[in-house]
């Protein structure tokens, strides 16, 4: 395309019509393709430069949930690149009051040329997935939340220069956010430690692969209930709410159970003295994260909120295009 060669870009061509449900589908020179096109992406939109490389392409939104950052981003993404981005709340779909998933997926497949879905379950991601001819993005689900973790290893990249050989702490809920954020970081060769409360532990299967991954890379993961352990040396500190959306039964006592894992003053000083502070938002200020944490200089949590926008553009250009 004269287009792409205009802007000196590269999609990540083996991406083309493809699902993005989870990063474990992809290689890790898919990945890393993804991040270079997204950073590509990035310094072009600053300069006020925005490739119509999805024109007259139209992405359709399904929530289950309440969004902020998924839904802007994923809609400014698209009208940046050409397109037109859908918002269809599930409670107003067909498919809130009992039409089959089989039945969705083939009756947008032939209005829409994507579609992004942020679902309570993945087994219906997957399955809806599996019955769409157009590509399907994970905009969250209960086990995986790929966008966020491409935007994450970005910021990464960013701010540190580089990820190989990094150390990276998530410290908190074992959870979807988890999962994708440890994935992507075993292909860049990080060194991950992720601390729960026990009980609260991240995916057994999961884990597996992902320590499978890192130690292909030079990387290694290990899983523990000790913050201290995961925060000495620290460069990247990660965490999310203790309580995330479905879980509001779960509040009073899940605040006991963490209590000891908040990212305060007293646990960064174990970390590297430049160490960065991540959270995917929203945020609870003085549940998991001290406001000297979060609003501090090693915080790059805004830096990461944008950072949604141009990893799935690059996303979205590469499935889409």
């Amino acid at each position: 395309m004269k287009l792409l060669e205009w802007v000196n870009l590269k999609l990540v061509d083996s991406l083309k019509g493809k699902d993005l449900l989870t990063l474990l589908d992809y290689s890790k020179e898919e990945v890393t393709e993804l991040l270079e096109l997204a950073t590509n992406l990035k310094s072009l939109t600053k300069a006020g430069k925005c490739p119509p490389l999805l024109e007259g392409k139209t992405l359709g939104m399904i929530f289950e949930k309440h969004s902020t950052r998924t839904r802007i981003s994923f809609e400014v993404g698209m009208k940046q690149l050409g397109g037109n981005g859908m918002f269809m709340n599930a409670r107003d779909l067909q498919i809130g009051r009992g039409e089959s998933v089989y039945d969705t997926a083939h009756v947008l497949s032939g209005y829409l040329d994507g579609i992004m879905i942020r679902a309570n379950s993945h087994a219906m991601v997957k399955e809806l997935a599996e019955h769409a001819s157009i590509p399907v993005i994970n905009g969250l689900t209960d086990l995986y939340h790929p966008c966020q973790a491409l935007a994450d290893i970005l910021t990464v990249q960013e701010v540190k220069g580089h990820t190989k050989g990094l150390k990276l702490a998530f410290i908190g809920d074992g959870n979807n956010v988890a999962h994708s954020l440890v994935i992507a970081a075993a292909y860049m060769g990080m060194h991950i430690a992720v601390a729960t409360p026990v009980g609260y532990e991240p995916n057994e299967e999961i884990m597996a692969k992902a320590k499978a991954i890192a130690l292909a890379n030079e990387g290694s993961l290990f899983v523990s209930n000790d913050p201290l352990e995961a925060a000495v040396n620290a460069d990247v500190v990660y965490t999310d709410v203790w309580t995330s959306m479905g879980q509001e039964e779960e509040a009073v006592k899940r605040l006991e159970e963490f209590k000891d894992y908040q990212i305060n003053d007293k646990l960064v000083a174990n970390a590297k003295a430049d160490y960065i502070f991540l959270h995917c938002l929203p945020a609870h200020r003085e549940e998991e994260v001290s406001s000297s944490v979060i609003d501090g200089p090693n915080s790059y949590i805004f830096q990461q909120a944008e950072n949604r926008l141009h990893a799935q553009k690059a996303v979205l250009a590469s499935l889409m295009a």
